[in-house]
């Protein structure tokens, strides 16, 4: 009865009788602009109840002694908890109302923040920050589902790159409020509950706002609208049909090879992207003599480094008729020589430090985007949420494995060769792990839209 109950109120909206050519016409742009403007901010608020605790890192360590270890179990459990949560949230959203799907995961996730805040036993901070990390996997796939419905093909690189930028400014502004609140309040604890405050208003504002599909509103199909849809679409009727699980599975993830190569780039590309969220704020503290405020914008410029590539590499990337793996090959050069900068840069130079994060952040932002447009481009809007949550569990192995791994080599080679040459052979092996997200995505070079 429960499990009924549930699914009933989570399934896709029904269709609404459709209206009047005139009043469809006035009426679609508007709506686009609502989804747009709902799923942004949706989606930026998961990231204040995700991001926050690797700004108060150092501080937990101080309060309950913690080690790096085990800062980076937590960070390593969370990842692949969100991946899973996002493969299994996937699967599930691409037959859901993202109107009530979004909004119950953001409530969930901002539930264990206040509850993480409130305790100090560190089995109750990894059980919590895994369950945080699982309901975490609500947020991308409804989103990834809108703009399939509401933004065709021939506008997604622009469109769904505008979109993405959500997760930068939620991002960035997160060590900025986590670190704000922790220093005004004093405690590490209002690094989630400040942002689990915000995340609960967020949930309500995402139940009013956001909507389900175009027709669920009685408009017609974006590809009517724009008449941008594929001869196989229109042949075998698949334009609105909702798929199976298993067709979702093994007709257009499993099965597919593309699918599995944008995978293994997506997890190390994962690796470059979450290296400095995840230990920027500690390692500008370690190493360059950060204070708590600076750790926290060592966040915000890494996020925000990447707002203004996205969206004008996912234009470019339309231009140059949907060659998206081409432009994110060569995005990660840049990311290479920024690794390398910041080995080599001494302390006293930390605004050298904070361009560098910029940079990578700049740069980054954009790949992890088109590789999600890519699955996009060659499977179907009925199919993104599965798509993309595959290709996020790859991801988040790679974030899973880099943030286990670099708590480990920091204790390790910390007590054999001391602080600095440890963070050395860290940032070394982030720097490999982009020189083969670089090869992977070059075979992608080639790869277009199914249109």
């Amino acid at each position: 009865m429960i499990l009924s109950t549930v699914r009933k109120w989570f399934a896709a909206a029904p269709h609404r009788e459709p209206l009047p050519e005139a009043e469809a016409q006035r009426l679609y742009p508007w709506y686009r602009w609502q989804v747009m403007e709902a799923s942004f901010l949706g989606y930026a608020t998961f990231y204040l109840v995700r991001n926050n605790l690797a700004v108060v890192s150092k501080d937990m360590e101080a309060a309950l002694h913690y080690s790096h270890s085990q800062i980076g179990n937590i960070l390593a459990i969370t990842a692949i908890s969100y991946g899973v949560g996002k493969f299994v949230m996937g699967l599930l959203s691409d037959r859901s109302n993202p109107r009530v799907f979004m909004a119950c995961g953001l409530l969930l996730t901002a539930l264990c923040n206040f509850v993480f805040g409130s305790l100090g036993s560190y089995s109750v901070h990894l059980t919590l920050w895994a369950l945080n990390g699982f309901f975490q996997g609500m947020g991308w796939p409804p989103c990834g589902r809108l703009m399939g419905h509401w933004y065709s093909e021939k506008e997604r690189g622009l469109k769904f790159s505008i979109w993405n930028t959500s997760h930068n400014v939620g991002g960035g502004v997160t060590g900025v409020i986590a670190a704000g609140a922790a220093d005004h309040f004093g405690g590490w604890q209002y690094a989630f509950y400040f942002p689990g405050l915000l995340a609960t208003l967020g949930a309500v504002y995402l139940f009013w706002r956001l909507r389900d599909t175009p027709q669920s509103v009685g408009l017609p199909p974006i590809e009517v609208y724009r008449n941008d849809f594929t001869e196989e679409e229109k042949v075998s009727g698949t334009l609105e049909r909702e798929l199976s699980t298993r067709e979702l599975l093994l007709n257009y993830v499993l099965t597919n090879p593309i699918i599995w190569l944008l995978a293994f780039a997506n997890l190390f590309a994962y690796v470059a992207r979450y290296s400095m969220l995840d230990w920027g704020p500690l390692y500008v503290r370690d190493v360059k003599g950060a204070s708590l405020t600076q750790g926290g914008w060592a966040v915000f410029v890494n996020e925000f480094g990447g707002i203004a590539s996205t969206i004008a590499l996912g234009w470019v990337s339309d231009l140059l008729a949907g060659r998206r793996g081409m432009v994110a090959a060569l995005c990660m050069i840049p990311i290479l020589a920024a690794f390398t900068t910041m080995i080599i840069t001494p302390a006293g130079y930390l605004w050298l430090d904070m361009t560098m994060l910029a940079v990578i952040g700049f740069f980054i932002y954009p790949v992890i985007n088109f590789i999600v447009i890519i699955a996009l481009d060659l499977t179907s809007k009925k199919a993104i949420g599965t798509a993309a949550g595959f290709i996020g569990l790859f991801g988040y192995i790679g974030r899973t494995v880099q943030a286990k791994g670099s708590g480990w080599m920091l204790d390790h080679f910390g007590e054999l060769y001391g602080k600095q040459t440890a963070w050395e052979i860290v940032i070394y092996t982030f720097l490999g792990c982009s020189a083969v997200a670089v090869v992977l995505l070059a075979f992608t070079w080639k790869i277009k839209p199914r249109a």
